[in-house]
């Protein structure tokens, strides 16, 4: 045997020690996988997590009733690119940026999502699924003008762009996993550059000015956000769901008649409840709660659509269906609801989105698989949406390399109801607030590692309303007993100080080692999960 010959044998034994270990089940049991990501849903938007809620969501309520519904559930971050973020990769934001992220306007980027980021959509393409994300993206993206200089944000800068220079995007959603993708590079009716993606192309370029004035009703109030920039011709303002859910239909359809053999997975992001309110034509007045109340009935219509969809296909037994929100609601859309129509989008909980209290990123979060979850649980586990990585390792029998989804944590015992309630699968929690601050969960104490919101200006405004006494003005930071002190109204940041140091330790060593979550993961696997008589 020639030496060279014994080298490339020495090569490729490293080379596959190194490979992430894989659990392989039988495939044709694997499930079929949809996230359903809502934009700005805050914990009390829902019936089922909110009994005083003023309308009904019939379709999640069931949803729920048919799986397991979390109470204790948060975004890793209070506003929505670092919350994509970390659904995408399981990892809180300041693993790509170093501390915070703020929201793309403009062409913005490069994507949060760096090269040799293991992503939710690579890491099931490995197990053999095909793969799709429909609806909003939002993690940044590369663009280009005419001399190949990568453009920064801001309205204007997209004019500039060459489209040829720029496509197929290096780091848009095929590049980061998916084999289909239909989606809008920011927010769909918030922020230009207002074009549609498909496939890492761009179809239509934006050529002409938006004006706020040409969106039809709701008018008034429920406009506030939607930014006058450059659209492509066609663009749609007010249907933008509905268009996403047609993508997201033809995807699994299509992929059912050519590819039965394998599963799919894919991700429906919505711009459902996010500013603009906009419901489209068929849902205005479906609710007596306004605008907003309409546009969330259709969200919950739209998920109707995907469970009939699963149904009709007779798909609907090995599908895994899970229900999240990318951070809490928006702040005057708090202030209206609650004057307009006594009703509460944060569900009772202090803050809204941008801040680092429990409205701005508790959320909702439903998870339904008829074959394999029981119906009607209710988990009161404290989770992540980071840990929905974690989870779908889990069930496909992926082992995650440690340097992949470092905030994540598998929460399939509690989905399955097989987690002991007394016994928490994560020791701590992680999130992040608008300006990137730090917020720890350890049991029910909670340390804030600023002072503040962390978010929106409480002084002045719509908000100062909702302003409480500040009970230790010295304190550098904040901590609460939740379980004595769910309003976080009384600072112990003084007169707890042990815990406080404690809690203020813990966060120090989570970020100087890199990773909140375990080393050393080991997946269920879908062959050991019992399938329901």
């Amino acid at each position: 045997m020639s030496r060279k010959f014994q080298m490339v044998c020495l090569l490729l034994c490293v080379s596959v020690c190194l490979l992430p270990k894989v659990v392989f089940g039988n495939d044709h049991d694997l499930p079929n996988i949809i996230i359903i990501y809502a934009d700005d849903l805050g914990y009390g938007d829902l019936s089922c997590y909110n009994a005083k809620a003023a309308y009904k969501t019939p379709r999640l309520d069931k949803m729920a009733a048919e799986g397991v519904r979390f109470t204790d559930a948060h975004s890793p971050s209070t506003i929505c690119s670092p919350s994509r973020y970390g659904l995408f990769s399981g990892q809180q934001i300041y693993r790509s940026t170093g501390r915070g992220g703020g929201a793309f306007e403009g062409p913005g980027g490069p994507s949060y999502l760096k090269p040799g980021t293991l992503t939710l959509g690579d890491m099931l393409r490995k197990r053999g699924y095909r793969t799709g994300v429909f609806g909003k993206w939002h993690v940044g993206l590369t663009w280009r003008d005419k001399n190949g200089k990568r453009l920064g944000g801001g309205f204007k800068n997209s004019l500039l762009i060459d489209y040829g220079k720029s496509t197929p995007l290096v780091d848009g959603p095929n590049a980061r996993g998916f084999d289909e993708s239909f989606v809008t590079p920011n927010c769909p009716t918030t922020d230009p550059l207002y074009v549609y993606i498909e496939n890492g192309m761009v179809p239509i370029p934006a050529d002409r000015r938006h004006k706020r004035a040409n969106l039809p009703n709701p008018g008034g109030k429920w406009r506030w956000d939607n930014d006058e920039g450059w659209m492509a011709p066609g663009y749609e303002f007010v249907k933008a769901d509905l268009l996403f859910y047609e993508k997201m239909r033809k995807f699994v359809v299509g992929h059912r008649k050519k590819h039965a053999d394998k599963p799919f997975f894919a991700v429906l992001s919505t711009q459902i409840c996010h500013a603009p309110v906009l419901p489209a034509p068929q849902f205005n007045g479906s609710t007596k709660a306004g605008p907003r109340g309409d546009f969330v009935k259709q969200l919950d219509t739209l998920v109707g659509r995907v469970l009939d969809l699963v149904a009709q296909l007779k798909i609907d037994d090995n599908t895994l269906i899970l229900f999240n929100s990318d951070n809490g609601p928006e702040t005057v859309h708090v202030a209206w609801m609650r004057q307009d129509h006594n009703h509460d989008p944060a569900g009772g909980w202090r803050g809204v989105k941008r801040d680092g209290w429990e409205g701005g990123h508790r959320v909702p979060f439903i998870a339904r698989w008829p074959s394999r979850i029981p119906k009607g649980l209710v988990s009161d586990q404290m989770t992540s949406t980071t840990d929905i990585f974690a989870t779908l390792a889990s069930v496909i029998g992926y082992r995650l390399p440690d340097d992949a989804a470092r905030d994540s944590f598998d929460m399939l015992p509690a989905m399955l109801g097989k987690q002991d309630r007394k016994i928490s699968i994560r020791p701590h929690l992680l999130t992040q607030s608008f300006r990137g601050e730090f917020q720890i969960r350890k049991g029910n104490w909670k340390y804030l590692d600023h002072q503040g919101s962390g978010g929106n200006n409480y002084d002045r405004g719509i908000m100062a309303r909702y302003a409480l006494r500040e009970t230790a003005q010295e304190a550098p930071g904040q901590l609460f007993d939740l379980a004595t002190d769910p309003g976080e109204t009384t600072n112990l940041f003084f007169k707890e100080s042990a815990k406080r140091k404690e809690l203020q330790a813990l966060l120090k060593k989570l970020k100087k080692s890199g990773r909140s979550a375990p080393k050393g993961r080991v997946p269920i696997g879908i062959n050991n999960i019992p399938r329901l008589k």
